[in-house]
């Protein structure tokens, strides 16, 4: 059997012979209307923020409610399988069972059709689920769907108890991570990809068709560790930090992007400063943790905050989320609004 036809591959260089300053992901995050846009979490798993278990046409509902009410973006989270331990990294509610969750790539690609003007994106797709050219593909496919609404969030994973139950390995994921980018990056960006790592190889991969975006969909990666902030300062258009309750809690956190921004010999203004944090709306399920709360007002003014700190993106986690309480938070996006010069 031919290995096929190799002869017609893009000539690709291989990951080291790329001009660095042609990897610095810059221009790519979109363009919003107002200073610091707005996204919300939409619940897709088992005893979520919901109230139960969200099936489709609940997850379409709350994101086009979102997009009539004004959210710039709806984010969907990406994992296998819930079974929370006491102290867990987020303070999520201890499970007693295990809990499911939809496919979020699925769900996106059904959400994309089903919508016209507000983002979709991951937040964030663990790379350790899936092969790195698959992700791109994936991406162009959705980007595609969505006619160029797509936003690749992008993560290392954390919660042990899926990959263990899905036979994914656990070890060396922020080099896992690092070989993963090398090979989603340049393949959404220039549309073919070569490397042979120690965890993944792409040979002379190439990305085809192009969807709407002849540079791909923008890459967003959420993390806080020296080592991942230094590759998101190399790979990505944009960098999240959840769940923060006031926009002091990131503020070290924000010094520390800065400098690896500098590390790389990037201009610390091109990457977009992304945050996230969870909020108790009336009728509060409790499946949100250590959320922020109050009136419209109360709860605009702590947006107004992270704003004010140069965060250009902020994920909303409403607990309840259910379109009535999307709507309800339409007071917060009009205040936030009247901030807006004319």
């Amino acid at each position: 059997m031919s290995d096929g036809p190799q002869n017609q591959s893009p000539d690709a260089p291989s990951f080291d012979e790329v001009d660095p300053s042609s990897l610095l992901a810059t221009g790519h995050w979109p363009e919003g209307r107002r200073r610091m846009q707005l996204g919300v979490m939409v619940p897709i798993a088992e005893d979520s923020a919901f109230g139960g278990t969200p099936r489709f046409a609940d997850m379409a509902q709350i994101t086009r409610t979102a997009e009539d009410v004004g959210f710039d973006a709806a984010w969907f989270a990406d994992h296998l399988a819930f079974y929370m331990a006491p102290g867990n990294q987020f303070n999520m509610p201890t499970d007693s069972e295990v809990r499911g969750i939809w496919d979020c790539w699925t769900m996106m690609a059904g959400i994309a059709a089903q919508t016209e003007r507000i983002q979709i994106g991951s937040l964030v797709a663990c790379t350790g689920f899936r092969n790195a050219g698959v992700i791109a593909k994936m991406t162009e496919a959705i980007d595609e769907i969505s006619d160029g609404r797509f936003i690749l969030g992008l993560g290392a994973g954390w919660h042990e108890f899926e990959y263990q139950m899905f036979g994914f390995p656990f070890d060396h994921r922020v080099s896992r991570f690092e070989e993963a980018i090398k090979i989603i990056h340049p393949m959404l960006r220039q549309g073919t990809a070569n490397l042979e790592g120690t965890y993944a190889q792409a040979r002379h991969a190439v990305n085809q068709p192009r969807g709407p975006r002849s540079s791909g969909a923008p890459i967003l990666i959420g993390t806080s560790g020296p080592r991942m902030l230094r590759i998101t300062a190399r790979y990505a258009d944009a960098w999240n930090t959840v769940w923060h309750t006031s926009a002091d809690k990131i503020a070290e956190t924000m010094v520390a992007v800065d400098e690896a921004c500098r590390e790389v010999d990037r201009d610390p203004a091109t990457l977009v400063r992304t945050a996230g944090g969870n909020i108790a709306l009336p009728g509060y399920l409790g499946k949100r943790p250590d959320p922020f709360t109050g009136e419209p007002e109360a709860i605009a003014d702590v947006l107004r905050g992270f704003r004010d700190v140069g965060i250009r993106h902020f994920v909303c986690g409403l607990d309840p989320c259910t379109p009535q309480s999307v709507e309800w938070f339409a007071r917060v996006i009009e205040l936030l609004d009247a901030d807006e010069p004319a």
